[in-house]
């Protein structure tokens, strides 16, 4: 089993909050969905021993393509990998793409699911994240693709947000559950380094989020989703029996998966390795039939973290018996007895051969985590 993920680097505009690899300029755009054709197609032979069972298109703002675009793509990886008949096949939209028109030429694509970016349903927030959409586009879109055809939505929201109140964050989840989704993914804000969100609180234009309510709003965020039937299966993500994220539970689960495209990261079970964050570089460097990247490879204790990191997040708990077949059962042993004062705080669960967090234990997840690095 492997992923592939599709960086489309292109947005309208910036988001005040986000620091993936985006341009607002298209004027390289032919060369660049020809470069990330020519590199799915001589990365082909890493993932010949898997079946892709899962392809993501994200970016930047992947719903900017054409459907005659996207199938080029979509045509290369079917051509080039082996694709499970299945396969979920993803693409991140913004609700002011997801027209009549755009909707229609989207069915004839393989893509049978999408993750669309509301953020928020109201006017105030979209407009200080710098959206490019309106609260009515946010509320029309889904309807829209339902019926268009696609029954596997999920849709963003951000919690957490500088002047976003308890009561407001509220109105926002019961909107959000009131539509016909299969899944959210909701995330509370982190003001990354050289974004505009940033700039912003570096000149006090805007007040630090009050973590307080960040985390009510995310506790609200837990009993009502799991309350409409659509539990939490990793901290960030909720969905309806059946149709959690593939794609990224692959990664959760450390399974191998092929980034390609500008700033793109690829998994390969030793070694994780990005593209050049740049389009200019990679189109150059793919061009020339090789890839301008860094190579990281993790040593045991990189692994022992990042499964630690990966598994505690989900729902299920982290495999203890996993953890013991690859770096044996003393060390099983000791993170047990590391976590045993969170279990006796309720904030940690212990049960058939699972380690887990309790609804109590989520909110301090990172920190618990990180004292649990024990190597």
């Amino acid at each position: 089993m492997a992923g592939i993920y599709i960086h489309i680097p292109f947005c309208r505009q910036a988001c005040h909050y986000c620091d993936f690899h985006f341009s607002v300029s298209q004027n390289n755009r032919p060369e660049l969905l020809s470069s990330l054709k020519q590199e799915l197609q001589f990365r082909a032979s890493e993932l010949k021993q898997h079946t892709v069972e899962s392809i993501y298109f994200g970016g930047g703002t992947p719903s900017l393509l054409t459907s005659d675009e996207l199938n080029v793509l979509l045509d290369t990886v079917y051509t080039c990998f082996s694709v499970a008949e299945d396969a979920e096949v993803t693409l991140e939209a913004n609700p002011d793409d997801l027209t009549e028109a755009w909707l229609h030429g989207l069915r004839g694509t393989k893509v049978n699911r999408l993750s669309i970016g509301i953020q928020s349903f109201r006017d105030e927030d979209l407009l200080a994240m710098n959206r490019a959409h309106n609260s009515r586009q946010a509320l029309d879109c889904v309807p829209r693709a339902c019926d268009a055809g696609i029954v596997n939505i999920s849709i963003d929201l951000i919690f957490g947000w500088p002047g976003l109140s308890f009561e407001a964050w509220e109105k926002n989840v019961e909107q959000a559950l009131s539509l016909p989704v299969q899944h959210l993914s909701c995330y509370g804000l982190t003001i990354e380094e050289k974004t505009a969100l940033s700039w912003q609180l570096s000149k006090g234009k805007i007040n630090s989020p009050d973590e307080e309510i960040a985390a009510q709003q995310y506790e609200f965020l837990l009993q009502s989703a799991e309350e409409a039937g659509i539990p939490w299966y990793e901290i960030s993500n909720f969905s309806r029996p059946g149709f959690a994220s593939r794609h990224n539970t692959a990664y959760w689960l450390g399974i191998h998966y092929l980034g390609v495209g500008p700033s793109a990261h690829s998994y390969d079970g030793e070694t994780r390795s990005w593209n050049v964050s740049s389009n200019a570089g990679y189109i150059q460097s793919i061009r020339a039939g090789q890839r301008n990247c860094e190579v990281e490879t993790l040593g045991r204790e990189e692994r022992f973290h990042e499964t630690l990191l990966t598994g505690l997040r989900m729902r299920r708990g982290l495999d203890l018996g996993r953890l013991a077949a690859d770096y044996g059962l003393p060390l099983s042993d000791r993170l047990t007895e590391a976590a045993s004062p969170y279990i006796s705080s309720g904030q940690m669960h212990c049960e058939d051969g699972f380690l887990r967090f309790t609804s109590k234990g989520l909110l301090l997840a990172d920190n618990i985590t990180a004292e649990l690095f024990i190597i």
